[in-house]
């Protein structure tokens, strides 16, 4: 059951605890009996597979315990595998940096367009007033 997030990192199954509840919502007989409803835990503030940088980032993205709930599916196996993707997407979606913004001035073809709308605007606007008496 060990979750592959990226080739260099992958969370064992010793790490990770599941739990089977009985899901809610329609399903008549099958629903109210069986376990389907699965509860993963990674508790990533004793996990050995991060490093420092990479606990600090996904601690600051979830907090010391990231849990992921599941239950669309009326089967147990098919919830644990949507389980075990979200949870590797999240932390592989956690672990990826920012892009830094690069401040960029807006060209002279875009602020022209710009003024040109809002001249534009101006003039529709001043359409729909009410008619001056004296014009």
């Amino acid at each position: 059951m060990a979750i592959a997030v990226k080739p260099s990192l992958v969370i064992p199954d010793a790490e990770l605890t599941e739990r089977f509840t009985a899901s809610g919502g329609p399903g008549g007989q099958h629903a109210n009996k069986a376990a389907t409803r699965v509860e993963l835990t990674w508790d990533i503030e004793t996990s050995t597979v991060i490093d420092e940088r990479q606990r600090a980032m996904l601690t600051d993205h979830f907090g010391p315990v990231l849990r992921i709930v599941v239950d669309d599916e009326r089967s147990q196996l098919r919830n644990r595998d949507i389980a075990e993707a979200r949870l590797a997407g999240r932390v592989r979606t956690a672990l990826t940096p920012a892009k830094t913004r690069r401040a960029t001035k807006p060209s002279r073809g875009s602020q022209r367009r710009r003024v040109e709308k809002k001249r534009q605007n101006s003039e529709t606007k001043k359409l729909r007033q009410r008619p001056r008496m004296d014009d």
